[in-house]
């Protein structure tokens, strides 16, 4: 059976980039995941951490399975970056708003108004789409045309994911100023994406498309 031994195909240079690929990307999207529960009731926070990883293992998989052909749509990258970039903000206001939100209640001794699931749930989804997009071309463009290698990657991005996420969203509700360190590793994502895509759009623009 030809494709079950391409499909069982091993590379040490590819697994040793793909772990560092989602050890890396898998933490930006747990990080993502948890500045937008953080703050939330026990049982939403909860809540909005299991929609945000189900939503990002779909995500994954619907990527993985069309992924040689977003490899080929120049400027993809770019647009993600851009969206992250949004995204980050979103976040970088709501924390800031929690702070101050939080300053008040410890001055006035009353509490400060809730986070809505709903917002924390877009912001999530939202996120999800760029990160589980950048993750897949990043491990496709590591896996060297090996399905193996792509669906290992994959496994372990949800894995290391879904540890981490309710992890950091404990973390950020114990230590609020995490926070800030969260916002600033996501807008770095967001930024590198940027670049990336722009070179990409640019070296497409030089070689006429």
């Amino acid at each position: 059976m030809p494709e079950l031994a391409e499909l069982l195909r091993f590379d040490l240079v590819a697994f040793v980039q793909i772990v560092l690929i989602d050890l890396t990307l898998s933490g930006d999207n747990a990080i993502i995941i948890g500045l937008a529960a953080a703050g939330l009731p026990p049982a939403q926070r909860r809540r909005a951490i299991a929609i945000g990883i189900i939503a990002a293992t779909l995500l994954r998989v619907a990527f993985a399975s069309v992924t040689y052909v977003l490899l080929e749509i120049v400027g993809l990258t770019l647009a993600g970056g851009i969206l992250l970039l949004w995204v980050t903000h979103k976040m970088w206001r709501e924390t800031r708003a929690g702070a101050s939100a939080s300053n008040e209640t410890s001055a006035a001794g009353h509490a400060a108004p809730a986070k809505s699931l709903r917002s924390a749930i877009v912001s999530i989804l939202v996120a999800d789409v760029t990160m589980s997009l950048d993750n897949v071309l990043a491990v496709a463009g590591a896996a060297h045309g090996y399905p193996g290698m792509l669906i290992f990657g994959l496994v372990l991005s949800i894995a290391l994911m879904a540890v981490a996420a309710n992890f950091v969203a404990g973390l950020l509700e114990r230590y609020r100023w995490l926070a800030y360190l969260g916002v600033a590793v996501v807008a770095y994502v967001a930024l590198d994406m940027i670049w990336r895509g722009t070179s990409e759009v640019m070296n497409a623009a030089a070689a006429g498309w």
